[in-house]
């Protein structure tokens, strides 16, 4: 062999490149991963680059912290590692990795490999767990409870007039929009139909405004909310404004909707809650809303209109509380947690 490749300044052999890259145990702000790399030279490894980046779309998240390094830096640990914290990793998002091994010299710099191939994988929902965390810190703001005798739902003539002929007199579920928590595992997924419960509190009753529609359809509470339907904590979010909404779920007992939301969705007492209840009192249905949040009440079944009434409501339409697609405000410290965004 040539002389210089025994002095001390030789060339190193090349560290292995990791390729067969796997991604595993995905949650809304944390990953595994693992890869496989050929055992030459693997004893020289003392760290792992980790270069985490988020897949930019033109609907990215926008509040990227800006600062966060994308290169993990990580001690050689047995595979797969675990990686998380590291950056503000949000949920449901898509993201691209790759990795390189290195070998930290003694005057503190790396020899690095090759980057691997770089993939892609999406974080996931926010669990139950989480949900239990954003339904405790709902709780804490909810106020006291009012009475409420009827759900009502808001909408253009034309909506109405579309479900009678169109759908037999009954309105549809559809999928619930991306409003509210980015890691909500309702949003875009669930089906089902918005209705509203909130009452003016001099009056006890639904107020007039609306940003929905000029039309009131109105029903009876005890006709959607009952003993033989579920109820469900879906979302608690701000848009930039004092107000805070909460989002709940009245599934009948049973239905597709029932079964999406039990895997998904902490489930409440009907009777003992800090949102909706519904309770019998001499016989009769009692009902109260929490005074102090805004309630956004999904039920996942087709409703009849026969069941209610549709009339026109007196007051403005306010379209600026409109919460079509609205993002939650990221800097709250009310309805935010510490996982992902």
């Amino acid at each position: 062999g040539n002389k210089s490749q025994d002095s001390g300044i030789a060339e190193m052999e090349e560290l292995p490149v990791p390729h067969n890259i796997k991604i595993s145990n995905i949650t809304c702000d944390s990953f595994k991963i693992s890869w496989d790399m050929n055992s030459k030279s693997k004893d020289r490894i003392t760290h792992y680059f980790i270069d985490l980046n988020k897949k930019e779309n033109k609907n990215s998240n926008k509040f990227k912290h800006k600062d966060v390094p994308t290169k993990l830096v990580a001690k050689a640990v047995p595979l797969p590692m675990t990686v998380r914290g590291h950056w503000f990793l949000s949920p449901r998002t898509e993201y691209t990795v790759a990795v390189q091994t290195a070998s930290k010299q003694v005057d503190g710099d790396y020899v690095v490999s090759e980057w691997s191939e770089i993939i892609e994988f999406c974080t996931a929902d926010y669990s139950k767990v989480h949900l239990t965390q954003l339904l405790e810190k709902a709780e804490v703001i909810a106020g006291r409870m009012l009475k409420l005798s009827v759900f009502y739902r808001n909408q253009h003539k034309e909506y109405f007039d579309y479900v009678r002929e169109h759908h037999g007199n009954a309105m549809q579920p559809s999928v619930k929009d991306n409003s509210g928590s980015h890691g909500s595992p309702i949003s875009g997924k669930l089906e089902g139909i918005f209705f509203s419960c909130n009452t003016e509190f001099n009056t006890g009753k639904p107020p007039q405004d609306s940003p929905y529609g000029r039309y009131r359809f109105e029903v009876a509470a005890e006709k959607l909310f009952n003993p033989n339907t579920n109820l469900y904590f879906g979302d608690f979010y701000c848009m930039y404004t004092a107000y805070h909404y909460v989002i709940l779920v009245i599934a009948p007992v049973g239905s597709p909707g029932d079964e999406f939301c039990k895997q998904r969705l902490p489930q409440l007492n009907i009777k003992d809650n800090k949102f909706l209840t519904c309770d019998e009192e001499d016989g009769v249905m009692v009902y109260h809303h929490a005074q102090d949040v805004i309630l956004e009440v999904i039920y996942t079944d087709p409703v009849d209109l026969s069941l209610g009434t549709v009339a026109e409501i007196t007051g403005h339409q306010l379209m600026s509380l409109s919460t079509a697609n609205a993002k939650k405000d990221p800097s709250c410290k009310t309805c935010n947690i510490s996982v992902g965004r």
